[in-house]
């Protein structure tokens, strides 16, 4: 059987969010093995949920925003840039490979743009194999998302 990776994407309500249901209305086709989790800001991801998703089974993770200038709250991209370098330095004490993580900018329009990023990402993925903290068995499993 083909590996096929989990992908968590953590999005925020009124930009990637709202560009993921445009897709979806569209009859855009994306990856289904993608798992979107509505945030109200991306400045509200902490870099330890982005560790939990990992620690849970998730082969990549992503934070998808609103463009810079552009955040409903201000200043709550610029807070997700600034993550970008904790959340790089902990895939690294963990010994997870940086390209399982990715920061991407999405505005409510761009529905193009969440379907190029997101099967970017999961192809990314799908090359690098498997999260090695993954569980192998059922009973040590929680469901990412």
């Amino acid at each position: 059987m083909a590996f096929e990776p989990k992908i968590l994407a953590f999005s925020c309500n009124w930009c990637s969010y709202a560009a993921a249901d445009l897709a979806g209305a569209s009859r855009m086709q994306y990856p289904a093995n993608l798992r979107i989790v509505r945030v109200m800001c991306s400045g509200m991801v902490h870099p330890n949920l982005v560790m939990e998703a990992f620690s849970k089974g998730a082969d990549g993770v992503m934070v998808l925003g609103c463009h810079p200038g552009e955040c409903h709250y201000l200043d709550g991209n610029i807070k997700a840039q600034a993550r970008l370098a904790v959340v790089e330095e902990m895939l690294d004490a963990y010994g997870l490979e940086p390209e399982r993580f990715r920061l991407a900018w999405c505005s409510s329009a761009e529905a193009e743009r969440f379907v190029e990023v997101v099967t970017e990402m999961t192809e990314a993925v799908r090359g690098l194999g498997p999260n090695p903290f993954r569980p192998t068995r059922p009973e040590d499993a929680q469901e990412v998302a």
